[in-house]
């Protein structure tokens, strides 16, 4: 039996996913059973060494999708598992497979990456999007192929000169735009128009709402930081006295280690009022009381017991989107993030309070929001 057919064999395939779901904690990805074929025995021994030794959840998750992708595409590529070190030829051919000439394509069909290759991708569901990679996708491939070449105690190509001047020449060959994450921002008034989507009592409303409206009153959190919320993290706190006197509903999120904090330290945000009441009405109605807070649900309405995985937060509010009646293109998950802040801008709230919500540790990112905001509606935008 060749390594390839070692690799797939139903028994190897089981083990690794009873190992995969192990982590599943820190790694709560529903696509598990996907990547129990894809990765070999060694790289799911890696990502649970990685956990041991207390890496941050949210690059755990980065590193794991690359390294999918990257024996995905290798497999497809070579018909050969990756291998460790990767040899300089290979790393010139994923980078010529990813960093191609849209124009060059239409009269060179050898040119970027070969047909059988791209559909041997799209259909194992690793390749989406269209064209050419983004020139940061890339790197970060790179960088991180690079690190687990490290940790196998190997030393890479990832340095030499012929590799740095293909990517150099790719770019510059094929210039792309700098896209923002989500092209617009999930601010107050569209956010009123996504709950209004979700206005029933059914499980399925009740979890996107709360979604929602977590994500946006805890300072805009990433989509991997909703998925992977647990119990756990979440603590009641007392109530606290809204405008009218009355007692509001208040509770603390322990994030942990995210990606802007330093080693070791827990960052915490708050929630209080509506947020609050519509995360209760979901733990209620799904009868969740410990383990994964937002979870799948089947057509039958039965809710899993694992984690929803980031791209379904991405999916439900691009869903939402559509039932209100928006552009799904305009918006994404991310646009929660950068709707907090924006949102936060137009209410007057000064930038150190909204970061202190929103854990944003670069002051010139966090007031590029407040700064465009201010402009658009300053003296200097009406001059005439």
């Amino acid at each position: 039996m060749d390594i390839l057919a070692a690799n797939t064999a139903p028994d190897a395939i089981a083990r690794r996913a009873e190992t995969l779901d192990t982590i599943a904690a820190v790694l709560p990805i529903d696509r598990r059973d996907k990547l129990a074929e894809i990765l070999s025995d060694q790289d799911v021994e890696t990502l649970r060494h990685l956990v041991n030794e207390g890496m941050g959840a949210n690059t755990l998750r980065a590193l794991t999708s690359d390294l999918a992708y990257l024996e995905a595409w290798a497999i497809a590529a070579t018909e050969n598992p990756l291998p460790w070190p990767a040899p300089e030829a290979l790393l010139l051919k994923f980078v010529a497979h990813h960093l191609w000439d849209p124009a060059r394509r239409e009269t060179d069909p050898e040119h970027g990456m070969p047909a059988e290759v791209d559909r041997a991708l799209r259909d194992g569901g690793f390749l989406r999007s269209i064209g050419p990679h983004a020139p940061d996708t890339v790197r970060r491939r790179l960088a991180n192929w690079s690190t687990l070449t490290r940790w196998r105690g190997f030393d890479g190509a990832f340095a030499s000169p012929a590799l740095k001047s293909a990517i150099r020449l790719a770019i510059r060959a094929a210039p792309r735009q700098r896209l923002r994450k989500s092209a617009k921002a999930v601010t107050g008034d569209v956010l009123a128009k996504l709950l209004a989507t979700c206005g029933g009592d059914n499980l399925r409303d009740l979890r996107d709402r709360a979604i929602l409206m977590v994500a946006f009153a805890s300072g805009g959190r990433r989509r991997s930081e909703v998925a992977g919320l647990r119990m756990e993290q979440l603590t009641v706190e007392p109530p606290v006295t809204g405008e009218d006197g009355s007692p509001l509903p208040s509770l603390s999120i322990h994030l942990g280690r995210t990606k802007n904090s330093g080693a070791g330290q827990d960052e915490v945000v708050y929630l209080t009022g509506r947020p609050v009441e519509a995360l209760n009405a979901w733990l209620a109605a799904a009868k969740i009381g410990s383990g994964s807070v937002f979870r799948a649900i089947d057509r039958w309405g039965n809710v899993s017991r694992r984690a929803l995985d980031p791209k379904a937060v991405n999916d439900i509010v691009k869903q939402r989107v559509k039932m209100a009646g928006l552009e799904v293109g305009e918006f994404s998950a991310h646009g929660l993030r950068s709707g907090y802040l924006t949102e936060a801008a137009n209410r007057g709230i000064p930038l150190p309070e909204a970061m202190e919500q929103s854990r944003h540790r670069s002051v010139q990112q966090a007031s590029s929001y407040y700064n465009n905001t201010t402009r658009r509606s300053g003296r200097a935008a009406r001059l005439l």
